[in-house]
């Protein structure tokens, strides 16, 4: 994939973050481009990683092999009008990362029969650690299924499913995910706190804990629920704590809170991907 042509409209933090994925993943500088009307964020992308840059969305256009989405969800349309009879022309793969957006809006609004990836990464995209989901239209080749996979594969691990309508459970799970962790280790360095630990202690402790777990959880064959009993001995502190979270039903919460995402998320496709 070193010498194909990437374009990305849009160069905003997730952006960046797939450029600095891609360059670090041996992909040539000189086959990226990024437009954006913001010339001052164009003149640091370009400064930092030495590709090309512009304020014409049609430029771009003209130079690419594959075209990334990676504009507010509320612009997106008015881009797709912009460049839809270019793009018929041209046909490149189209990905979108734009959240919300279904595959079947962009193609409504492109109006020709588009190779078109959603994909939904995840705010550690910024760290190259997300988890992106992926699906494809049936235009989509193999070749650039492939295409696709190595542009996200740059900032975390990719998974793929076939059927769009999960992207609303999956939105609703690693999309707004990071959030609820962040949660949970917030409420874990404000109790030990008040458990009269420093507040820097507290939160070395919180977030060094919550990466070692998460990196034991990565690396171990065994499933979470498993990995929980491992770290709690019958009588022990952990398990009087276990049983606190029980008692107030901690799995009713996580699924309410997952299903008004879930339902926040198709109600925002049905609105952002208006006719």
């Amino acid at each position: 994939m070193n010498n194909h042509k990437i374009g990305f409209i849009g160069g905003g933090n997730m952006a960046t973050s797939l450029l600095g994925g891609l360059i670090a993943d041996g992909q040539f500088s000189n086959t990226i481009w990024v437009s954006d009307p913001d010339v001052d964020k164009l003149d640091k992308l370009t400064q930092r990683f030495q590709i090309n840059t512009c304020i014409d969305n049609k430029a771009l256009v003209e130079q690419v092999d594959t075209l990334v989405f990676c504009v507010k969800p509320q612009a997106l349309k008015d881009v797709v009008f912009e460049l839809r009879d270019m793009l018929k022309n041209s046909n490149p793969l189209v990905v979108s990362i734009v959240a919300g957006i279904r595959e079947s809006d962009i193609s409504r609004w492109l109006n020709y029969s588009a190779p078109i990836v959603r994909t939904m990464p995840n705010t550690p995209a910024l760290v190259q650690s997300a988890a992106t989901v992926l699906v494809a239209n049936k235009q989509v080749s193999s070749e650039q299924r492939d295409q696709a996979e190595s542009l996200m594969r740059a900032v975390g691990v990719t998974i793929w499913i076939e059927d769009e309508a999960l992207m609303d459970a999956v939105t609703a799970l690693s999309g707004s995910g990071p959030a609820y962790l962040f949660l949970v280790m917030e409420m874990l360095e404000k109790a030990g706190h008040k458990l009269g630990l420093p507040h820097d202690v507290a939160r070395l402790l919180t977030i060094q804990t919550a990466f070692g777990a998460t990196k034991m959880a990565l690396e171990s064959t065994e499933d979470l629920h498993t990995l929980r009993k491992y770290v709690t001995s019958p009588g022990g502190t952990t398990e009087q704590a276990i049983n606190v979270f029980q008692q107030g039903n901690i799995q009713q919460i996580f699924d309410e809170a997952l299903a008004a995402a879930h339902k926040r998320s198709v109600e925002l496709a049905e609105q952002l991907g208006g006719a």
